[in-house]
């Protein structure tokens, strides 16, 4: 298997979920840059890898969002790889009813839109990929990005303040890799498809619980409003995951990843 963005935070997790026996190649960015057609086209030829799980992404680079999804996917493809795209929720901008895979994408902020655009890409130069939709990614052996922002609005005690408004479906770390590590040999499954927790919560409240969590006072907590903050954000943005359930893959809630 080969991981893109293995060093991160969820490619070191599926490093990890991946079974003893298996041959994981996980290369830094350095050593692979998504950017560059014939770097990626190289390396999939040379490894021949009978998976690839394309985690690589820089949040505020375009090129490397869409045109490094679109290298990886055409070279999973021309080297009869299965390739496991991993996305995210905020290719949808927020509504009150949960999001089906078969809904359009309706992203508003700029990252939402690369997101949608890499997904686009991938669908046409590889229909039998997966495009793995997820939401916030949290860790209980390692912090996550999102409980990092939680600790250092605590120690900094100004700042950041945790919308009320803003819903998502955190994901345990774990439970998204060993996902994405068994869509990697379920070839029957293809197009876009919602992996993340099942117990839609608002930032503010998430941010309280990893800090009561953490040893730290939830109450401590700033909260505030996307409109109180004049940004433009996706709002309530939550995943129907009952496509996934049905083919065996189902993800921790907060409280049991947590307790």
């Amino acid at each position: 298997m080969l991981v893109t963005g293995g060093s991160g935070f969820v490619g070191r997790h599926v490093v990890a979920a991946c079974p003893p026996g298996w041959e994981v190649v996980a290369p830094p960015s350095a050593s692979l840059d998504v950017r560059s057609a014939d770097q990626v086209a190289d390396a999939v030829r040379g490894w021949r890898p009978g998976a690839v799980v394309h985690l690589a992404y820089r949040k505020d680079d375009p090129r490397t969002i869409v045109a490094g999804s679109a290298n990886v996917a055409r070279a999973a493809a021309a080297s009869g790889a299965r390739l496991v795209h991993v996305s995210t929720d905020v290719v949808f901008g927020g509504r009150p009813r949960p999001y089906l895979e078969q809904d359009a994408c309706s992203p508003v902020t700029d990252y939402g839109t690369w997101k949608a655009l890499a997904e686009r890409e991938v669908a046409a130069a590889d229909p039998s990929a997966v495009v793995v939709r997820t939401s916030l990614v949290y860790g209980t052996g390692e912090l996550g990005h999102v409980q990092l922002d939680v600790e250092r609005a605590l120690r900094e005690r100004a700042g950041t303040a945790f919308f009320t408004d803003e819903v998502r479906c955190p994901v345990h770390a774990g439970d998204l890799a060993a996902a994405l590590v068994e869509l990697s040999r379920r070839r029957d499954v293809a197009g876009p498809l919602h992996v993340a927790g099942p117990q839609p919560l608002d930032r503010a409240e998430l941010a309280r619980r990893f800090a009561r969590w953490m040893g730290h006072d939830p109450g401590a907590i700033r909260t505030s409003t996307i409109a109180e903050s004049g940004l433009v954000r996706p709002a309530n943005v939550v995943l129907d995951t009952s496509l996934a359930a049905s083919i065996g893959i189902r993800c921790r809630s907060l409280d049991d990843a947590l307790g």
